[in-house]
């Protein structure tokens, strides 16, 4: 089975993103910051937060599904939000998604907020709201269930210290997993979590019996040449047993996004 997760920088690289996802075809997608414009057809979108300035992809949710047809799609908002069309405002869903093949059945599933909840009228300050999904599945091949819980973590403009927000958003994301899991479960935690590799966010998650694999096979980082800044890890892929591990990679190439996709093949 194959699993990514990607922080998908709402779509910016466009086609490039979008013709790897089709090439990659993994078995279940982790996508994190997904646009979801369903009330037009406009390509590109602006996205605007005083200086910062962003195209968005408008409907990349949409067009993930149209690259992966044949898997069942779970689009989670966590904010709702103006992006621009020239002076025009256009409402825009803001959140994670989460792509399983097909054959694949899942039989259990929740999304939650770690952070905040759902914001109706606007992106709102930072930190912003944040939310997760966890899901259980049966996969065939294998004769066993895997539980897949993804996150993306609030970003603080202080940095990725250390913070009692980030602690509860640990905690929230622990039990979150938990609730779709049973005994004897594989157990695959990811996303972008904004922290740094010797976080408290880190620690917790291991504390259950997750291992971490950016850090256990010593890649220096998850950002691309897209992110020009300093603090190179941001995405982690922790799973309960590395035994079962045949294949983990940091994908540089092609860049998708200034995050850079985690592979794993279990």
């Amino acid at each position: 089975m194959r699993i990514v997760s990607l922080n998908a920088w709402g779509g910016r690289l466009g086609n490039v993103l979008l013709d790897w996802i089709a090439a990659a075809a993994p078995d279940v997608l982790c996508l994190q910051e997904v646009v979801h414009t369903p009330g037009t057809d406009s390509e590109v979108l602006t996205y605007r937060d005083g200086e910062h300035v962003l195209e968005q992809r408008a409907n990349l949710y949409r067009e993930v599904c149209r690259a992966l047809p044949g898997h069942a799609a779970t689009f989670c908002p966590a904010a709702r939000g103006d992006l621009w069309q020239g002076d025009a405002a256009i409402a825009s869903d803001w959140g994670i998604a989460t792509f399983v093949r097909g054959d694949l059945p899942v039989v259990g599933q929740r999304q939650d907020f770690v952070f905040k909840t759902f914001s109706p009228d606007g992106f709102g300050a930072h930190p912003r709201s944040r939310t997760a999904h966890a899901l259980r599945l049966y996969d065939p091949a294998a004769l066993r269930y895997l539980s897949i819980t993804q996150m993306h973590g609030l970003r603080d403009p202080r940095g990725k210290i250390d913070t009692p927000e980030r602690l509860s958003q640990a905690e929230r994301l622990i039990d979150l997993c938990r609730s779709v899991t049973r005994s004897g479960d594989v157990r695959v935690v990811c996303g972008d979590f904004n922290v740094a590799p010797d976080s408290a966010t880190l620690t917790r998650l291991a504390a259950t019996g997750l291992t971490e694999l950016v850090t256990l096979f010593r890649h220096p980082g998850t950002r691309t040449s897209h992110y020009p800044k300093p603090g190179r890890h941001a995405d982690y892929m922790l799973i309960s047993d590395p035994a079962l591990v045949r294949r983990f990679e940091v994908v540089r190439q092609p860049e998708v996004s200034d995050h850079a996709p985690l592979l794993l093949e279990i």
